[in-house]
């Protein structure tokens, strides 16, 4: 059986290490190069002519050339080059950037060892992967955004929201909800993560914009 050869990029030595070798323990692929920069990527390929590689694994956080910078020079060195994004990034214009410019698969890095392995086989078999949490951002945004985020807010959330749009102070929903001020801070905290804004009048925004509820 040939071994489909993998190659990585990743600046993180334990988790290009740790993945390389979970990789390395499945006898249909032969890990052939593990790198933590773009530029060492090209200095290996340039060294190395010969070398063969069927998937690459591509963080987009790097130091000097980023993923996404990468991206065209890996497709123009290996038009047929599968590359899977492998990245802490989940926000949908980082996402539509690296699909866009040539990757055939994103993954968060949140992703188990063996849902890499799995990826990577979904793409020698011609497919395309996509962790859950990167394809609902994808949905979002194929949908126009009409997908409403409401649904991933607790009932607690969206009741803090609506009385934000109502114009309520933190005091005051804490004493309507009968709950503390800082109680009331951490749902916010965490409901600004869940619509991936950074302040209330975001979150209004949104609201009003009909992207919620």
């Amino acid at each position: 059986m040939k071994k489909a050869m993998i190659a990585m990029i990743e600046d993180n030595k334990i988790i290009r290490e740790n993945i390389m070798k979970f990789i390395g323990f499945h006898e249909e692929f032969e890990v052939v190069l593990g790198v933590g920069s773009a530029e060492s990527f090209f200095h290996e390929i340039k060294s190395n002519p010969k070398i063969q590689i069927d998937i690459l694994l591509l963080d987009i956080g790097l130091p000097g050339i980023s993923g996404l910078e990468a991206l065209p020079q890996l497709l123009q060195w290996k038009p047929d080059l599968n590359v899977i994004v492998l990245s802490t990034y989940e926000e949908e214009d980082m996402i539509l950037k690296a699909l866009c410019s040539g990757a055939c698969s994103y993954i968060s890095k949140k992703a188990s060892l063996s849902e890499i392995v799995e990826a990577i086989r979904i793409v020698l078999n011609g497919g395309s992967y996509m962790s859950p949490s990167i394809a609902r951002e994808i949905i979002n945004h194929l949908m126009g955004g009409r997908v409403s985020k409401a649904s991933i807010l607790s009932d607690r959330q969206k009741e803090i929201l609506q009385k934000l749009v109502d114009g309520k102070s933190y005091q005051v929903i804490s004493e309507e909800l009968f709950i503390s001020v800082e109680t009331v801070r951490t749902h916010i905290k965490k409901m600004y993560k869940v619509l991936h804004v950074n302040n209330k009048t975001e979150a209004i925004n949104m609201y009003m914009k009909g992207h919620i509820g």
